[in-house]
C-alpha cells in the first residue's frame, strides 16, 4: 500500500473517531469514546423497571445530593416534568447539550419542568462543577446521583450525555443516549408533549 493511501486511510479513520467521540463519551475514560451509541432509545434493560416518582415504595428514596448538600429524591419531583441529565464536564458533547437544557429549563420552569445535571464524570470531576455552572450560566440544579441510581439508570450504556424525561406521574417517557443536532427538536416535543399531558 502507498504512503498516500496508508494517509488517506489514517486520515478517514481519525475524522470517524472524532464523530463519535463528539456523539457520546465513555464514563470510563473522559478521552475516548465508548462506540457508536444511538441517539434515542427506551428504558435501561434492567430486570425491573424505572421506579415511577412516587412517595413511597421502591425506588422512591432514590437521589442524589446536590452541590450545596442539600439532598433531592425522585418523589420529590411528582407532579412536575422531571429531566434527569447524567454529564461529566470534560465530556465535550455534554457540553455541547447544556445550552438547550438551559434554555428549555428558562422557557418551561413555569409550566412546571425541572431539568438536574447529575455529575457523573468520577471524583476528580466533582470539584470542577460550580466552576462548570458559572461558565454555562447553568439555570438548573446541579448534584451527584446515589449510587443505586446512577447504576440503574446506566445499567445497560454508560455513554453520556444521557436523559431522562419523566412525566408528571412518575413514568418515563424517554430516554436520550449521547447528543446530536438531531436531539434538541425531539428532547423539546418530548418535554412539550408530557408537559401538556395531565398527571395520572
Amino acid at each position: 500500500m502507498s504512503t498516500s493511501n496508508t494517509r488517506a486511510r489514517k486520515a478517514a479513520l481519525s475524522l470517524v473517531a472524532c464523530a463519535v467521540f463528539l456523539v457520546a463519551c465513555s464514563r470510563k475514560e473522559s478521552s475516548t469514546s465508548s462506540g457508536a451509541t444511538p441517539g434515542l432509545s427506551g428504558p435501561p434493560n434492567t430486570t425491573y423497571p424505572m421506579p415511577p416518582l412516587r412517595a413511597e415504595g421502591a425506588g422512591a428514596e432514590m437521589g442524589w445530593t446536590l452541590v450545596d448538600g442539600r439532598r433531592s429524591r425522585l418523589a420529590d419531583f411528582r407532579g412536575q416534568v422531571l429531566v434527569l441529565d447524567f454529564y461529566a464536564t470534560w465530556c465535550a458533547p455534554c457540553r455541547k447539550s447544556i445550552p438547550h437544557l438551559s434554555e428549555l429549563q428558562r422557557q418551561s420552569s413555569a409550566s412546571g419542568l425541572q431539568v438536574v445535571g447529575l455529575n457523573v464524570g468520577g471524583p476528580d470531576d466533582r470539584v470542577k462543577v460550580a466552576a462548570f455552572a458559572a461558565e454555562f450560566n447553568i439555570p438548573y440544579p446541579l448534584g451527584f446521583p446515589d449510587k443505586p441510581l446512577s447504576d440503574l439508570f446506566l445499567s445497560d450504556d454508560d455513554s453520556i450525555p444521557q436523559t431522562f424525561v419523566f412525566d408528571r406521574g412518575g413514568q418515563l417517557v424517554k430516554r436520550f443516549i449521547g447528543y446530536d443536532d438531531s436531539m434538541p427538536k425531539e428532547l423539546e416535543r418530548v418535554i412539550q408533549s408530557a408537559l401538556m399531558a395531565r398527571s395520572k
